[in-house]
This record gives structure tokens, sequence and C-alpha cells, in this order.
């Protein structure tokens, strides 16, 4: 009788013959290549990124099909359309058309005032629509990318705090459930920035001189509040610096000049003047220079002495409000002698408080990092200060994401 020949252990995909005498050990599942580089703490932090999305964008079917454009129409309008109000429009005709189409300027009745706005992000839009064909698309792409660089970058920045990893996620979180937070997923710059201006401050932070400056730099293509930020990194590196080796990197920080010098140049070559974009800020948005007390007097005159829709009156309040959270928290920063943040928020104050009124002062909240930090610091020393916190802003976040989504926005 022939004997049968000897039987082999078992092979399986991931798994080798187990020596004699040790038991078979299965291998690890490896993480998705573009995950292996995040901690646990990042992805938790991605993870309540999606979900706010998956809310916000729920948020924006639920009102195509509550409010329709068209009050008689039997089909629920474009998941997109919603998005494509507002600043929208000016950034979509730039990334189309150009600055001045056709020969078309400040000299032409009816003008825009599109050169108020940096090119930073129309030639983003410009540059994902050559692969996405929806314009709308493209922009909410942009800052849906942009959102998760930025909430990881924040998440990094708060966890220097005690509190660690907790701290990071509810600096995030308070952020994601902020008033004003729907304009992170729209079209528009604040997700770009932000995705730009924290890895910037990391880098900073870690005397990476030469990553800030351009990451600065590109901050700077994108909102002119990218010069608050270059300011602030510029007296980071004064308070910092200590060697010679240190002050070789000080020529970098002259880089974040050089988008909006090269802005200015452009349009004074269309129309002779090198304060294009402020004037056009002027004509189109009343931010010719007043006082700040004068400023402050304009918006609450607006705002409770009953001269303006019910629906400007609000937004006044909000603005008014916006900017007393802005002088507690500059307090709050002088207070913790933390002097480059200080500067940021001092320098973006007096832009906008020192218009004939104030205008977009909540939006700019969602730019104002050292807000999130604090708040999470604050919230890790008095646990109340997140429930309050998250039952106050969380309503008020609906609200404001369904008043800009049916085109009822004010400012």
């Amino acid at each position: 009788m022939p004997l049968s020949a000897p039987t082999r252990p078992s092979e399986t995909p991931g798994r080798r013959p187990a020596p004699a005498g040790r038991p078979a050990i299965a291998r690890p599942r490896r993480a998705l290549p573009a995950l292996r580089w995040l901690g646990r703490a990042d992805r938790e932090v991605l993870w309540l990124y999606l979900v706010t999305r998956v809310g916000i964008w729920a948020t924006a079917g639920a009102v195509g099909r509550l409010f329709p454009s068209d009050g008689g129409s039997h089909r629920p309008m474009s998941l997109l359309v919603p998005w494509q109000r507002w600043d929208w429009s000016f950034y979509f005709h730039i990334a189309k058309d150009g600055y001045f189409p056709d020969g078309a300027g400040p000299w032409t009745i009816g003008w825009d005032n599109r050169e108020a706005f940096l090119p930073g992000f129309p030639l983003a839009l410009r540059a994902v629509h050559t692969f996405v064909p929806s314009w709308a698309a493209s922009g909410a792409l942009i800052s849906f990318a942009a959102g998760g660089v930025a909430v990881l970058a924040l998440a990094r920045l708060a966890r220097g705090l005690p509190g660690g990893h907790e701290a990071g996620r509810r600096a995030v979180a308070f952020l994601l459930v902020s008033p004003c937070a729907v304009f992170l997923a729209a079209g528009y710059t604040e997700s770009l920035f932000l995705a730009l201006a924290l890895p910037a401050w990391l880098a900073a932070q870690r005397r990476s001189w030469a990553v800030a400056s351009v990451l600065a730099c590109l901050a700077c293509s994108v909102r002119v509040t990218g010069l608050f930020l270059a300011a602030a990194l510029a007296l980071h590196f004064l308070l910092t610096a200590r060697t010679r080796a240190a002050w070789r990197s000080a020529p970098w920080l002259f880089l974040p000049a050089v988008p909006p010098v090269l802005h200015s140049w452009y349009l004074h070559a269309w129309t002779g003047d090198w304060m294009a974009w402020k004037h056009s800020q002027e004509r189109g948005w009343y931010r010719d220079f007043h006082l700040p007390w004068e400023a402050w007097s304009h918006t609450w005159t607006a705002a409770f002495e009953h001269t303006q829709p019910t629906g400007y009156a609000l937004m006044s309040q909000a603005e008014l409000l916006a900017m007393v959270t802005g002088l507690v928290l500059l307090a709050v920063l002088v207070r913790g002698r933390r002097w480059p943040e200080a500067l940021y928020i001092a320098l973006t104050l007096w832009a906008l408080g020192t218009s004939y009124w104030y205008t977009s002062l909540p939006r700019s909240t969602l730019l104002w990092w050292p807000l999130w930090t604090a708040l999470a610091g604050w919230s890790m020393r008095r646990p109340r200060v997140r429930s309050a916190y998250l039952y106050v802003a969380g309503p008020l976040c609906t609200v404001v994401a369904v008043t800009f989504l049916t085109g009822r926005w004010a400012g």
C-alpha cells in the first residue's frame, strides 16, 4: 500500500504556515495608503468633518425641495443650485471670463466691481474645472478638500493645550458647528484660506519659516486677510529668532507680499489705478474709511433704529455681536501675551471695523483660529462650556445655513 504524501499546512492570503509548535499569526490589515500618515486622532477629526458635511449637504437638498426657486415647479432644483449665490458669482465670472472681459471695467455702467476679489480662488476654480465639467461642483470640491486639510491643522494646533487630542477634537467641533459654518462648504474662500493659513502657522511654530512663508504667500492670493497672517508670522519670527542661523530665514518673510503687489500691478495696467481693488470695495460695499466709533454708530443705527428691513437689521446685530466677540478674544490674547495671534485679530478687526458699517464680520470669525483653540481650552477647564456652546451654536448654524441656501442672506 503506497504511502500518502505528507499534508501541507493550508496557505491563505496574508498568513504563512506556522512553524511547528507555534500558532499562526495573521498579519494586521494595512491602512489605506492615503491614511497611513494619519494617526487615530486625525482620523477621528476627519470622521467628524465628514459627518458634518453630510448634514450640511442634506440640508441643502431639503432646501432645494422645500423652497424651490419656482414655486410651481414639479421638479426639485439641482443640489448645487442653492450654493450659487452672492460672492460665488464673482468667483465664477472671474474664473470663466477674467477680470475685464470684452474691455468692460469700472468705466462701464453697471460694473460688478469684481476686481475687489483676489485671484487665488478663481485660479483654483479654473484649474479644477478642467477636470470637472460643473463650475459649481468644482467650487464645492475645492472647499471640501481644503476643509479637510484645515480641520486637521486646527486639531494639531489645539493639541498643544491641556487635554491633547480631546482639545483638538473640541476646537474642530466648535468650528464646524459655528453659526457661519455653512460658508466652509460653499464655493467661497474661507476653507481654502484656512487650508493654507493653519499649516503656515503650524510650520512657524516648528520654525520652518520657508514653508510658513510659502503657505502664507498662497493665502495672500486668496484673501487680503493673508497680509494680517504674514504680519503675525513676522512678529512671531522676531519674538523667537535667537541665532544667526534663524535670521538667515528672514528674507522669506517678504514673500507673502508678492500676490497683492502683483494683483495691484495687474489692475493698474488695466485701470491706471494702483488702488483699484480698494476703490472697487468702496463703490460696491461701502468700505471707505471711517473712524471705529463711527462704524460702530452706523452699524448700531442699522441694527436697532428701524432704518433697515428686519433681515438687514438682524444681520447688523450679528455684526455687532461678532465685533464684541473679537474684542473679547483680543483682550484674552493680550492678557496671555500671545502677541502674534493678537496682532492677527487686531488687524482683522481694524480692517473690518473702519468701514461705513460692519460687513462680513460673522463670516470672518471662521478665520479666527485663536477663537476656536481658546474655546477648546476653556471647555477643558469648564465642561459646561462645551454643552452651552453646542446648544446655542447648533441651532444658529442650521438657521444661517437655511438662510444662505434660500437666498435670504443679507451680509
